[in-house]
């Protein structure tokens, strides 16, 4: 077994898609609307869905908020250095929740930080070598 992907639901897709494709550099996998059920799926990632598991984007026509509840965590992304990679997604107008720093309460190696997605998903940035 492999995790193939997380689905959330997303106030505005297209904010939504400025956020993970143009703001973390994910790319449009597919998109497919469905009519019936007044709903577009949309799923991102950073490789296919074949190899890498990747985030479903989902657009209920009807709905345009909702509550993220305080059941879900975070969504973790690994990049090589955390302080580099939220400059340049500050630069792009990413909020950045939680600065880059070492972990409050642990001794992990290497730093970490939150982002903040359109719909109040939370990212979180941890050090990882490539």
């Amino acid at each position: 077994m492999k995790i193939v992907h997380t689905m959330i639901r997303v106030n505005d897709l297209d904010e939504s898609l400025k956020f993970y494709c143009d703001g973390l550099g994910m790319k449009l996998l597919k998109k497919k609307d469905y009519e019936s059920g007044r709903f577009t799926n949309v799923f991102v990632g950073y490789g296919s869905e074949d190899t890498d598991a990747v985030i479903e984007l989902t657009y209920n026509w009807d709905t345009h908020a909702y509550n993220v509840g305080d059941g879900f965590g975070h969504i973790a992304l690994g990049v090589p250095d955390v302080y580099q990679t939220c400059e340049a997604l500050r630069a792009k107008g990413v909020k950045i929740t939680r600065e880059p720093g070492p972990m409050k309460h642990g001794s992990g190696a290497g730093a970490i930080a939150f982002l903040e997605d359109p719909n109040g998903y939370k990212i979180e940035l941890v050090t990882r070598a490539e």
